[in-house]
C-alpha cells in the first residue's frame, strides 16, 4: 500500500543513509522473482533513473510490496558469488513516484481500483506529473481523460481516500511487522477505531480478523506494552491453545494438558495459568466438564464454547432421530425383502452380496445407520441400491457430500442429483443455515457420502436439519484420514453401540484387477504395495547417490513436475491441470505443496508478456491457475465459498482490482485483490486437503524430508483419491516407513460418550 501523503519528488538513487555503512536506494519495483512464504525473504528487481534499462537486484524482507510501487529501501550493497552485485534490504517504505514513467507504472499496477495500465497511461499523458494532486484535490477533472466517466471518477476518488484512511493504521502496524494485507483487514474490521482497538485490546484481533492468529496479536500486544504475565495475555493464551488443539482435530483438551501447554507457549509459570482458567470458565469463555473416553477413563475436559455446543447438539439430534416414533419410510417395516431385492437385481443387473443386503435393509428400516468399507468393496453400489428402493416407494431422497467433487461423483454413481452440505443447508452470510431444527429439510431419506471428512460443526448443522421420522445413512471409509476440522465423527459413531452399522469387507472380483484397489488394501493392512504388474499403479524411484551432492527431495520434486507436465499427458492423454492432482504429505519442504506449486505453475502456467498477473505475498496469480479456497467465506458466491473449494482463475483485471475464479461447482466468484490471501495454488495440495475429492490421476511424492508425516492412513487416503491412475515418486525407504507407521492416536472427542446411555449407579 503506497504512502499517499508523501509529496516530495523521488530521487531515484541515494547513496547515503542515517546509519553508518547503510545505504538508501529508491526506485520502482518492476518484478518479484522469488518470495519465501514462510520467512518473507524476497528477490526482486527495481528500476532507477540512473540504472537506465538495467534492473537492479534487491534481496530481503519486502512484506506487502507490490509491483509498480516506488520504494525507499535501506540496506547495504553486497556481492553474491553467483548472482553478482545485490542490494541487501534491511527495511523499506513506500513513497509516491514523481517521474512520468514511475507514475504510469504505479497507477497501472492495480493498486487503485478503477485504474488499469491503459487508463493509467491516458491519465499521466493528460495531467503529467500533476496527476496525483488532481486525484486528491480535483478528482472531478479526471473526466477530462478520454474514456473516464463520472462513475469511474468517483470510484477512483473513493479508492484514493480509502488508501489515505488506511495509511495511519499501516504505519502503526508496520512497526511490529504486520503485513499490508492484514493492515487493510484490521482497518476494514474496525474502521476509525482500528488503532484504539490495537492499542487497548490487541488480543481481539485474533478472534475478529481472519489471518491474524494469537502469535501476531501477541507481538502487537507486547509492542503496545501489555505485560508478559498479564491475566489478559494468559486468558488469550488459553483460548489460543484450545484453538490450536481444534486445528489439530481435537474437540477439547484434558485440563492438565491445557494448563501445561499454555504455560509452555506463553513461557509463564504454570501456577499463573490455573487461576486464569477459572476466570475464563466463570466468564463462560470456555466450558469445563468431566467426560468418559472410549477406554472408559474419566477426563476433566475443557472446550471452546462452539465445539461443546456442537458436540452436545449433535449427540442429542442423533438420539432424537433414533428414538422418534414417526417413520417416513414405514413401508419398509413389513416389506417382502426377497421380492424387493429380486426386483432390484432385475433393475440393476447385479446381485447384492450378503453384507450389502444387510446394509440396504439397515438403511431402510433404521432411522440412523452407518456404512463403511474400503475401495472395491461395493459401497457405491450399495448406496445406489438404497436410493433405487426408496425411490420405488416414492420417497423424497436427498444425496449430499462434503465437497463439490464428491457430490458430483455421488450424482454420477446414483443417477440422481446430489449437493454439498453447504448448498443443501443454504448457509447464510455469517454461517447460519436456512434449514435447521425449526425449519427442517423436506426429506424422507438423507444419504451422506465421504463422511470421514465430516467435522463436528458441519455434522451438527446437517443432522439438526433432518426432519423427525426421516432416515439418515452415513457412508464413508473410516480408515482414511479424519476430517480437517475438529472431531472424528465417523469413528465416534462406529464406536457408539447405539448407532447401527455395517462394514463391507469383501473385495469384488473386478476390483481385484485394479492396482489402486489392491495396493490400497495392502497399505491399510500394513503391507508394502506391489509396485509392478498393474496398468493403473506406478512407482518412480528417485534416490540420488549420497556422494552426488543432490538433494533427494528437490530431485523428487523435479521428477514430479516432469511426470505431471509431460509424461502423463503423453502416455494417458490426461490434462495436467484438470485431470492430474499432486498430493503431498506436507505443505513445507522441497517436495511440499508450496514448493511444488511454484514449480508446477512455472511449467503449466508460466509468465507471458502482455498477460496480467497479480502478486500477493509469496504467490503470483495468473489466468489459468488452479486454486483452492483456504477459509469458509459465507459472504461470497450464492451460498458461501468454503475451505477446500477448488477452481480455475479465468480472469484478472488490474483496473478493477479483481480476480475471477470458476469453481469445481461451476460457480463464478470474484475476489478483490485484498482478499487474495484466501486463495492458494492447487496444482499440489496436502493429502489432508484432498479428503472427499476424487481425481482421474494422483501423483504422490514420498521423501524422508516428510518423515514426521509418513503414516499409513495418510498414504492410504492419497491412493484412494485416484480413479484411474496412481503414481508414487521418491524413496523406497520413505515408502516403507509410511506403510509400517500407524496413524497418530485418537483425537480428544466425547461424541461416542454422549451417545452412550448413562451407566447405572452402583
Amino acid at each position: 500500500m503506497a504512502d499517499v501523503d508523501e509529496r516530495r519528488p523521488l530521487p531515484e538513487a541515494v547513496a547515503s543513509g542515517a546509519v553508518r555503512g547503510e545505504s538508501v536506494l529508491e526506485g520502482v519495483l518492476e518484478r518479484i522473482t522469488f518470495v519465501n512464504e514462510e520467512t518473507g525473504y524476497t528477490i526482486a528487481r527495481i528500476a532507477t533513473e540512473r540504472s537506465g534499462n538495467e534492473l537492479l537486484t534487491v534481496v530481503g524482507p519486502l512484506h506487502g510490496a507490490q509491483v509498480g510501487e516506488s520504494l525507499r529501501l535501506r540496506g547495504r550493497w553486497t556481492s553474491h558469488a553467483k548472482y553478482g552485485r545485490q542490494f541487501q534490504v534491511h527495511s523499506f517504505t513506500t513513497v509516491l513516484p514523481a517521474t512520468v514513467q514511475g507514475l504510469r507504472r504505479y497507477l497501472g499496477s492495480g493498486l487503485i481500483k478503477g485504474i488499469g495500465p491503459t487508463m493509467a497511461e491516458r491519465m499521466v499523458d493528460h495531467f503529467g506529473t500533476d496527476i496525483l494532486r488532481v486525484i486528491e484535490e480535483e478528482p472531478e477533472r479526471l473526466t477530462e481523460v478520454y474514456g473516464l466517466g463520472p462513475k469511474r471518477m468517483r470510484r477512483i476518488a473513493e479508492a484514493w481516500e480509502e488508501q489515505k484512511a488506511i495509511k495511519e493504521v499501516m504505519v502503526f502496524l508496520s512497526e511490529v511487522g504486520v503485513s499490508t494485507s492484514l493492515a487493510v483487514r484490521i482497518y476494514k474490521t474496525y474502521g476509525d477505531d482500528a488503532i484504539e482497538v490495537v492499542r487497548k485490546e490487541p488480543y481481539r484481533l485474533a478472534a475478529d480478523v481472519w489471518g491474524i492468529g494469537f502469535k501476531t496479536a501477541d507481538t502487537i500486544a507486547q509492542a503496545v506494552g501489555i505485560p508478559h504475565d498479564s491475566p489478559e495475555r494468559i486468558k488469550a493464551g488459553l483460548r489460543y491453545t484450545l484453538s490450536q488443539a481444534a486445528d489439530a482435530g481435537h474437540c477439547y483438551l484434558p485440563e492438565p494438558n491445557l494448563l501445561s501447554e499454555t504455560a509452555k507457549i506463553l513461557q509463564v509459570d504454570a501456577e499463573q495459568v490455573g487461576p486464569c482458567l477459572e476466570e475464563l470458565v466463570a466468564e463462560e469463555g470456555v466450558v469445563r466438564e468431566t467426560v468418559r473416553t472410549t477406554g472408559g477413563n474419566q477426563v476433566p475436559a475443557v472446550y471452546l464454547l462452539p465445539f461443546y455446543r456442537a458436540e452436545c447438539s449433535l449427540a442429542a439430534a442423533l438420539l432424537g432421530l433414533l428414538r422418534c416414533d414417526a417413520d417416513r419410510l414405514a413401508a419398509f417395516g413389513d416389506v417382502d425383502w426377497e421380492a424387493a431385492l429380486g426386483w432390484l437385481a432385475r433393475r440393476t443387473g447385479q446381485q447384492l452380496a450378503d453384507e450389502q443386503r444387510q446394509a440396504v435393509q439397515l438403511a431402510l428400516t433404521r432411522k440412523v445407520a452407518v456404512l463403511t468399507g474400503g475401495p472395491g468393496c461395493g459401497k457405491s453400489f450399495t448406496v445406489r441400491s438404497v436410493v433405487e428402493l426408496a425411490k420405488a416407494k416414492k420417497a423424497t431422497v436427498l444425496l449430499v457430500a462434503p465437497t463439490g467433487r464428491a457430490a458430483k461423483r455421488l450424482a454420477e454413481l446414483t443417477g440422481h442429483e446430489a449437493s454439498t452440505v453447504h448448498r443443501l443447508l443454504e448457509l447464510q452470510p455469517g454461517g447460519d443455515p436456512k434449514y435447521d431444527r425449526d425449519h427442517p429439510l423436506q426429506a424422507d431419506l438423507v444419504v451422506v457420502d465421504e463422511c470421514s471428512m465430516l467435522d463436528l460443526v458441519l455434522a451438527n448443522k446437517l443432522v439438526k436439519a433432518i426432519p423427525p421420522g426421516a432416515h439418515l445413512l452415513l457412508v464413508g471409509d473410516v480408515d482414511q484420514l479424519p476430517s480437517v476440522g475438529a472431531g472424528e465423527v465417523l469413528r465416534d459413531l462406529l464406536a457408539a453401540d447405539v448407532i447401527p452399522h455395517v462394514r463391507l469387507t469383501k473385495i469384488f472380483r473386478q476390483a481385484q484387477q485394479s492396482g489402486i484397489v489392491v495396493n490400497a488394501h495392502k497399505i491399510n493392512a500394513g503391507r508394502p504395495p506391489a509396485l509392478t504388474g498393474f496398468s493403473d499403479f506406478f512407482w518412480f524411484g528417485c534416490e540420488p547417490p549420497a556422494d552426488s551432492g543432490l538433494n533427494p527431495a528437490e530431485e523428487t520434486a523435479k521428477l514430479v513436475v516432469d511426470i505431471v507436465a509431460r509424461r502423463i499427458p503423453a502416455r494417458f492423454g490426461l490434462d495436467p491441470r484438470r485431470d492430474v492432482q499432486v498430493l503431498t504429505p506436507m505443505h513445507r519442504g522441497p517436495a511440499g505443496a508450496a514448493s511444488l506449486n511454484a514449480l508446477l505453475q512455472e511449467a503449466l502456467t508460466p509468465y507471458r508478456e502482455g498477460v496480467p498477473e497479480r502478486r500477493h505475498g509469496g504467490r503470483v496469480f495468473r489466468p489459468g491457475d488452479k486454486v483452492t479456497q483456504l477459509r469458509n467465506n459465507y459472504d461470497k458466491g450464492k451460498a458461501g465459498i468454503f475451505n477446500g473449494t477448488v477452481g480455475v482463475v479465468t480472469g484478472l483485471s488490474l483496473e478493477d482490482g479483481t480476480l475471477t475464479v470458476v469453481t469445481d461447482e461451476d460457480e463464478t466468484v470474484d475476489y478483490d485483490f485484498a482478499e487474495l490471501d484466501e486463495l492458494a495454488h492447487a496444482y499440489a495440495v496436502t493429502i489432508h486437503r484432498s479428503q472427499g475429492s476424487e481425481y482421474p490421476a494422483v501423483v504422490v511424492p514420498i521423501t524422508m524430508s516428510a518423515w514426521t508425516m509418513l503414516q499409513r492412513n495418510l498414504l492410504y487416503t492419497a491412493v484412494t483419491r485416484a480413479r484411474k491412475l496412481v503414481v508414487l515418486v521418491g524413496s523406497r525407504r520413505a515408502l516403507a516407513v509410511a506403510v509400517r507407521t500407524p496413524g497418530t492416536g485418537r483425537r480428544h472427542t466425547a461424541l461416542a460418550h454422549r451417545l452412550q446411555p448413562a451407566p447405572l449407579p452402583e
